[in-house]
């Protein structure tokens, strides 16, 4: 009886497209891969991956596997993508993002370009923009970061960094920010740092030039740009416990309604400004629905813990009551289409695509006027959903 490994003739038919397979008999392709979307151009994958998923995307110059087996489903990779040994379900990496040896990546990540993480990187949930930079086993799922204008001037997540996306109360309304949406699309924000062996109690908003020290636990905001925070264990407390208070249950739900408003920002920016950079790469199409698909999956994630905390809210006492009434239409006045930018806007950056220009480099040399115009648009965008939140649940403004 001869053995024939799964998928062994899919795996001929991408090194006759010129892939870099050096031990076929090990990796695995399954049947509903589509190998039209899988590039032949300094492509290589390494013994031991499993490529799974009709919805897979793999774009020139992508490596797999390089530090050990990687396994990805339903993945979007765009060009040099380096993943060097884990696992990836749903998730969507553009230009020359990378993760090494024991990642584990799920569903509803979006990382940009040459975003990425060292050895053993939990994500789930997340968004990572331009440059920022994960050390060694971490734990950052339900978050957003930016900050950083290039490699060598980035946001960064220390080395056994967490954060914390879980409550006593089996909650995960614990959505966090580390800069926003629309400064952060311009690449011209401050860094911010994230010391090592520390952590972030969700749902926390944290300011570009910020740093949090090594061995801090982030329990709060730092709304404000460029501090340095180093917070120590609490002082050592011991009192009865009501595991369903919900005391802080108004700044809870109005970060995690923010964090929505920054998502269709942050759609709005794929959609109207980066489309035609997508339209100019080989696979682009497909990768800008991928990245579209993640920021609904986390608008998906986002409004279905909203939900989940409104069946769980006491009806006897009045803010919450009023605000379990209300949570569906809170939910439901974000992910509308939102307005386009200025024609003049728009044009600026379909220029820069018919050029040839790369998208990193075509922000990097927006001029000033323009990178007003992106920050004014995108930023009322968020205020106008936050308004129409508030006007539905008053009992939410600042």
């Amino acid at each position: 009886m001869t053995l024939t490994p799964r998928g062994l003739d899919k795996v001929e038919t991408l090194v006759e497209k010129g892939v870099d397979v050096p031990n076929p008999w090990t990796v695995t392709i399954d049947d509903d891969v589509p190998l039209d979307r899988i590039s032949g151009d300094g492509v290589t994958i390494h013994p031991g991956c499993r490529i799974r998923g009709a919805r897979t995307v793999i774009s020139a110059g992508v490596e797999l596997g390089r530090e050990g087996p990687v396994t990805i489903e339903d993945c979007r990779l765009g060009e040099g993508v380096a993943l060097k040994g884990g696992y990836a379900s749903k998730a969507v990496f553009l230009d020359g993002a990378n993760l090494g040896l024991g990642h584990h990546v799920r569903e509803g990540c979006l990382l940009e370009e040459q975003s990425g993480g060292a050895h053993t990187v939990g994500l789930k949930q997340t968004i990572l923009f331009p440059f920022v930079t994960i050390g060694s086993l971490v734990n950052f799922c339900d978050a957003f970061m930016a900050g950083g204008t290039s490699r060598s001037h980035h946001s960064e997540i220390g080395s056994s960094y967490i954060h914390f996306n879980f409550t006593p109360t089996g909650d995960k309304t614990t959505p966090s920010m580390f800069g926003d949406v629309p400064r952060g699309v311009t690449l011209r924000e401050k860094p911010v740092f994230l010391g090592g062996q520390g952590g972030s109690v969700g749902p926390v908003q944290v300011g570009y030039g910020s740093v949090v020290g090594a061995g801090s636990v982030l329990r709060g905001d730092v709304p404000e740009e460029g501090h340095l925070v180093l917070d120590g264990a609490p002082r050592p407390l011991r009192r009865p416990y009501q595991g369903e208070s919900y005391r802080s249950l108004v700044p809870m739900v109005r970060k995690n309604l923010h964090y929505l408003a920054q998502l269709d920002a942050l759609e709005a920016w794929y959609r109207h400004a980066r489309r035609p950079f997508f339209e100019a790469q080989e696979y682009g199409p497909f990768m800008l629905e991928g990245a579209v698909a993640m920021i609904a999956s986390a608008r998906g994630e986002r409004g279905g813990r909203l939900l989940k905390l409104a069946a769980k809210l006491p009806s006897t006492e009045e803010t919450p009551a009023a605000l379990a009434a209300v949570m569906s239409d809170l939910v439901g006045a974000f992910g509308a289409e939102a307005p386009a930018p200025d024609p003049a806007l728009s044009q600026v950056f379909s220029d820069a695509a018919s050029t040839g220009t790369r998208y990193l480099d075509a922000i990097g040399g927006l001029e000033d006027d323009a990178v007003a115009a992106v920050q004014r648009w995108l930023s009322d965008l968020v205020e106008a959903r936050m308004v129409a939140a508030y006007d539905l649940a008053p009992a939410l403004r600042p």
